[in-house]
């Protein structure tokens, strides 16, 4: 993914969840700005950090600016939530992201499918009639090369992997991707202090089949990419 007119900018605070206060490191200017992911990233977000913005006016939108990514130990972290799905979807299409349990040619790669009370984030069918569902989740929170999710307790995140245990009883192959929105990591888990309940979940699907895969990507001020698969350990402490 190429995001257009990027700009660099010192973060100054962040009023909300949804806007930050940055000063643009051109100019001096100060900009309000939309930050695309309304987590926490209390890590990530600290004074005085250098940051990307894409600039993107619109008379539909409030701010020109949106923040994308934020520079952390020297490397750029993409904060962009909306991007992992996409990366997912195009990395399934290219062959990029493996599915492991999936047999023959992927004959459908499909944007959101609903499944009982949950809307799935991609629904594939091959060509040996198997149906599956991946739910995506872009990570950002990172120690020492250790990948971890979530930053904060997720209850929708929850629910879909409790969805995705049930829809293995009705034999679909079931998969959590977690798609790391920055490079250097040697290995990703599950933030269980955080989250002691999604870790539980995730475990007893594991037992059932449940797939969970992670992949790191190549983050620059304009661009974010694939690059390839990252161990996942469910019980590495984070």
């Amino acid at each position: 993914m190429v995001y257009p007119d990027v700009h660099l900018a010192r973060f100054i605070c962040r009023p909300n969840r949804f806007i930050a206060e940055c000063r643009m490191i051109e100019t001096g200017e100060q900009v309000t700005v939309h930050v695309k992911n309304t987590g926490r990233c209390r890590e990530l977000f600290l004074p005085e950090v250098e940051v990307v913005l894409s600039y993107q006016p619109s008379p539909k939108r409030k701010t020109a600016y949106d923040l994308i990514a934020v520079k952390k130990n020297g490397q750029w972290f993409n904060i962009d939530s909306q991007v992992p799905n996409a990366l997912a979807a195009q990395g399934l299409k290219e062959g990029m992201i493996q599915l492991p349990g999936l047999t023959g040619q992927m004959t459908l790669v499909k944007r959101e499918k609903k499944y009982g009370n949950s809307q799935f984030d991609i629904y594939v069918e091959t060509s040996t009639e198997q149906k599956a569902f991946i739910e995506v989740k872009g990570m950002t929170l990172e120690n020492s090369r250790l990948g971890a999710f979530p930053d904060a307790p997720t209850l929708r995140g929850l629910k879909h992997v409790n969805e995705l245990n049930r829809a293995i009883s009705e034999g679909y192959q079931c998969y959590v991707l977690f798609v790391i929105q920055f490079e250097q990591v040697d290995k990703a888990t599950i933030n269980t202090e955080m989250q002691p309940a999604l870790t539980e979940a995730i475990e007893a699907g594991q037992k059932l089949g449940l797939n969970v895969l992670a992949y790191n990507c190549e983050v620059t001020p304009e661009t974010i990419r694939v690059l390839k698969e990252i161990p996942f350990d469910l019980y590495e402490s984070f």
